[in-house]
């Protein structure tokens, strides 16, 4: 059974792009294209993996994310942050905030993946 990836991005091209990507490498990816739609897919579709980004509209990624790891049912469910906003400090947010692991914009798919692993079975 493919891994499922719930992938929360508003930029219509980086979700095209990386959900193809992913896809590509045998993924089952649901997305959502705002905070709010993350947390209702994440509740009802209990994906493997979270892949959210900070900056979205309705509720951002940091309060999607402290959300849904106060949850007792998605709280288990771990979340990669990804942000354009690599500035000193950030990673530290999102740890802050409940995420798993971080990652910068522009994705770099190798090393992307190499993070999604820890927490993900990854077929090469």
């Amino acid at each position: 059974m493919a891994v499922k990836i719930l992938l929360v991005e508003d930029n219509p091209l980086n979700l095209d792009m990386l959900s193809r990507r992913l896809q590509r490498k045998g993924f089952e990816v649901i997305t959502a294209v705002d905070g709010q739609k993350g947390i209702e897919l994440a509740q009802s579709e209990f994906p493997d993996l979270i892949l959210m980004d900070m900056s979205l509209p309705i509720i951002d990624g940091w309060e999607a994310t402290k959300k849904l790891k106060a949850d007792a049912k998605t709280k288990a469910i771990p979340i990669i942050a990804l942000t354009a906003h690599a500035m000193v400090g950030d990673q530290v947010k999102a740890e802050q905030a409940g995420c798993d692991e971080y990652d910068t914009k522009p994705i770099d798919l190798t090393r992307l993946l190499e993070k999604m692993a820890k927490f993900v079975k990854i077929d090469s």
